[in-house]
């Protein structure tokens, strides 16, 4: 295996060194012989940063574990191993009328990450988080004890491993509750708006009709076209396709260039372009790839960033604050030069999840892709930050490979609540770099028991 295969999907941190196939992780923990520190599980390599690297231990390969075990074409619910893609989910259950009540940007993402980063779609508004539909998991902890989790048995390990990025053991299998839907085709609407004001005076109404919400932002308009972009609805078809499509594109980027093509010139076009083919506002009908994984479609893009990689930084803002706050992100970033290269914002609902840990929640999101270059874009993260906690926000854990332990403090005030549960032979780069020398500086974990 290449190294590249373990390498975060930002690819601005290291890979990994040090890789151990499932089955020999599962051995060593019943052995009880796993030491401190040691373990992280890895998935299919779609965080961003190193929240999925465990640079002073070891990475578990989760993907030789993806049997599907079982599926109850009545309810809906689905069991199946923690390797499992979604991609692998959706197919099976499309042609029962079933798709997932949540679906983040890829569906290459195996079901131990999606539950442990709790991740969320465009519904979050009406569905909540990934970790809303989840009925129960079983997770080998280093006592050597596989552990059944649920709502009602083993409360505290069930909500600390949903959103708890992999810290509490590891994963074996989960079972998830599906949603009955129509048809996978989705019935697509897009609306431009001028600017971000008239943006929030669209959010609502369009979160109480719709099933899917998210808006696209052209970041890189200026003047009075500042704040431009298009508003996206969707809803399932009443009548369309059952049938799941073949998991992968046709395109591929087959090697990684030695600079940047994403760069200011390409986005500028490229925006244009984009805005050009999607400014319409009669509904037409979409496959569901197209609606919820159109990158999916190009193999490997995250490679157009160049040998640096790109950094993500995704906030959540109170809504009160938003109108404020999400300009000011998008004016840092023009004045730094920096373009992005997906810029994304939609609104969060109130649905809570049942995670002890999770970015979601009631406000506004915003995602923004950025080329690593160095001091100067860590410096443009840094001010991203600031401007985020200061408005009461949060930045995203999963999609970050840089923060500093004050910012993830101030996202998650109850950190230490995970570090009680936490495996002791677990550990990750990212809670390393930010809980780990918060506990040191704060006092230990024991004061959240």
């Amino acid at each position: 295996m290449g190294q590249e295969r373990f390498q975060s999907f930002g690819l601005a941190t290291p890979p990994a060194l040090n890789v151990i196939p499932a089955d020999d992780a599962v051995a060593l923990l019943k052995s009880g012989k796993a030491t401190r520190n040691a373990l992280l599980a890895y998935g299919n390599g779609r965080s961003y940063g190193d929240s999925c690297q465990n640079g002073a231990g070891t990475i578990i390969d989760m993907r030789p574990l993806n049997r599907i075990r079982a599926f109850n074409a009545e309810t809906g619910v689905i069991e199946a191993e923690a390797g499992v893609l979604l991609s692998d989910i959706i197919a099976h259950a499309a042609p029962y009328g079933f798709f997932p009540a949540v679906v983040p940007g890829t569906q290459f993402v195996t079901l131990g990450g999606a539950i442990a980063n709790d991740v969320h779609g465009k519904n979050h508004h009406r569905r909540g988080t990934f970790g809303c539909h989840v009925e129960s998991l079983t997770l080998l902890r280093s006592d050597g004890q596989a552990h059944y989790c649920s709502a009602t048995e083993n409360e505290r390990q069930f909500a600390a491993t949903i959103g708890g990025m992999g810290l509490t053991g590891l994963i074996l299998s989960a079972s998830i509750r599906l949603m009955r839907v129509s048809s996978l085709d989705i019935i697509e609407k897009v609306t431009p708006f001028r600017d971000l004001g008239e943006f929030f005076e669209l959010a609502e109404a369009a979160d109480q009709a719709n099933e899917y919400v998210v808006a696209w932002i052209d970041q890189l308009a200026g003047g009075h076209s500042r704040g431009r972009g298009l508003l996206f609805t969707g809803n399932h078809a009443e009548h369309g396709s059952h049938l799941a499509l073949r998991a992968s594109g046709n395109l591929s980027v087959p090697f990684q260039p030695p600079f940047n093509v994403l760069n200011r010139p390409f986005l500028t076009v490229f925006n244009a372009a984009y805005r050009w083919k999607k400014s319409r506002s009669a509904p037409r009908q979409v496959g569901y790839q197209g609606f919820f994984f159109p990158l999916d479609g190009v193999g490997n893009w995250n490679r157009l960033y160049g040998p640096n990689g790109l950094f993500q930084h995704q906030s959540v803002m109170p809504q009160d604050v938003a109108r404020r706050v999400v300009p000011a992100l998008l004016a840092a970033a023009k004045r730094a030069g920096q373009g992005s290269f997906l810029t994304v914002l939609k609104r969060f609902g109130g649905v809570r999840s049942p995670a002890l840990l999770s970015f979601p929640r009631p406000g506004f999101t915003l995602t923004l892709d950025f080329p690593n270059r160095g001091r100067a874009t860590l410096a443009l993260l840094k001010e991203l930050d600031q401007i985020t906690v200061e408005a009461g926000g949060a930045v995203n854990p999963y999609k970050d490979a840089r923060m500093g332990d004050d910012v993830f403090a101030a996202s998650f005030p109850e950190w230490q609540r995970l570090e009680a549960i936490r495996d002791p032979a677990f550990m990750s780069s990212f809670w390393a770099r930010t809980a780990k020398k918060l506990e040191a500086r704060h006092g230990t974990a024991e004061a959240a028991e």
